[in-house]
């Protein structure tokens, strides 16, 4: 079973880390964040490190552990770096552009779709072909990516449709004579 809950979060250089209670407040470069911990959960900081205990030995209490030191360091890494995911489009016809606070998706469909780009959420088409979607909040970062693929998934004969950089696409064969 692994134990990722024991080992602390150390506070990176630039970065403001509070601890109020069971909400947790990270201030970096790129932005603030913050996450209130399970109450099975219990947090300090100390040493320069965030640490983490399970309050009492229960099932819920010690997934609680690991998950909220993932989170914590994961807000660390969001307002230092910040989180993107790449984005490639397969076809004919197909491409990208940002216009203002909308990407403009050319998809194959009798219309383009316009897709509105969230709050916090900073999308760039280096290419017609490509998308770079960034952020620090590494959830809201996949869900955006996730809703941008959905419009047309890759399709297993041609390959065809928007896939995640680096995605393997399972291929068919076609019909044979």
């Amino acid at each position: 079973m692994s134990r990722i809950g024991k080992k602390p979060v150390p506070v990176a250089k630039g970065v403001d880390v509070q601890v109020k209670g069971q909400t947790v407040s990270v201030k970096g470069p790129k932005g603030q964040r913050s996450f209130t911990v399970p109450d099975d959960v219990s947090v300090v900081l100390e040493n320069g490190a965030v640490a983490f205990a399970p309050r009492g030995d229960s099932k819920r209490a010690r997934s609680m552990w690991g998950m909220s030191r993932s989170v914590v360091e994961n807000l660390q890494i969001g307002v230092t770096n910040g989180f993107s995911k790449k984005l490639e489009i397969e076809g004919v016809g197909y491409r990208a552009a940002v216009q203002g606070k909308v990407l403009k998706l050319s998809l194959g469909y009798s219309h383009d779709v316009n897709y509105e780009i969230p709050e916090g959420i900073e999308i760039k088409t280096p290419k017609p072909v490509e998308i770079e979607i960034s952020g620090i909040d590494e959830q809201r970062v996949g869900q955006v990516a996730a809703e941008i693929r959905a419009w047309r998934p890759p399709e297993p004969y041609k390959g065809k449709g928007v896939k995640y950089a680096g995605e393997f696409i399972f291929r068919k064969e076609g019909k044979k004579k």
